[in-house]
């Protein structure tokens, strides 16, 4: 979760503990994505100098890895607040406007992640019969695991609004260091 700025008013623990544990899920996923990357391009580079016959699904599922990383981690940058966000939104005066602008975004994330879950389930339903060319991997399962990440953005997203309802946006933490002429180094 993000940081606490009132210490007076907090989420619950069991939420708090629950979203700890999806947490090391999804990032347990995502290491395991990325490991799975790395060992098949390493493979796929090896099989090019080797005297044997390449063996085709390792680019497919190394690609396919890729989105499943991109989509099953999404929900975490959500929680730990690491999402792309405009600086300068987070820099108007004012603690109600942060928090009534931070608020606001959380609410247009989890839109937008409801219109994917939505697409995705409508993908799962519709692209079982399209096999992937190499594995033959029914197509269903690449968006019914990039759902998985769908899902998890729009319960943090919400839990993210009612944090920042309740306890308050975090003050900006990514201050750029001055020099001495006053100009930003970063």
């Amino acid at each position: 979760m993000t940081v606490d700025t009132s210490p007076g008013r907090q989420l619950p623990g069991w939420l708090r503990r629950t979203a700890r544990v999806i947490t090391a899920c999804e990032l347990a996923l995502g290491v395991t994505a990325l490991l799975l990357i790395f060992g098949l391009v390493l493979l796929q580079a090896a099989q090019r100098y080797l005297p044997i016959d390449g063996w085709p699904w390792t680019g497919e599922l190394a690609r396919f890895c890729l989105v499943w990383l991109t989509f099953v981690v999404a929900g975490v940058l959500v929680t730990s607040d690491s999402h792309i966000s405009i600086e300068m939104v987070d820099m108007v005066p004012g603690e109600t406007l942060r928090r009534v602008i931070r608020v606001i975004s959380c609410l247009v994330m989890a839109a937008i992640g409801v219109a994917l879950c939505a697409e995705a389930w409508e993908l799962w339903e519709t692209q079982a019969i399209i096999k992937s060319p190499a594995m033959r991997m029914p197509m269903s399962w690449l968006y019914l695991i990039s759902m998985v990440g769908f899902v998890s953005v729009v319960v943090r997203s919400l839990i993210a609004a009612v944090e920042y309802a309740l306890v308050g946006a975090p003050p900006p933490s990514y201050v750029d260091e001055l020099t001495d002429g006053g100009l930003p180094t970063a």
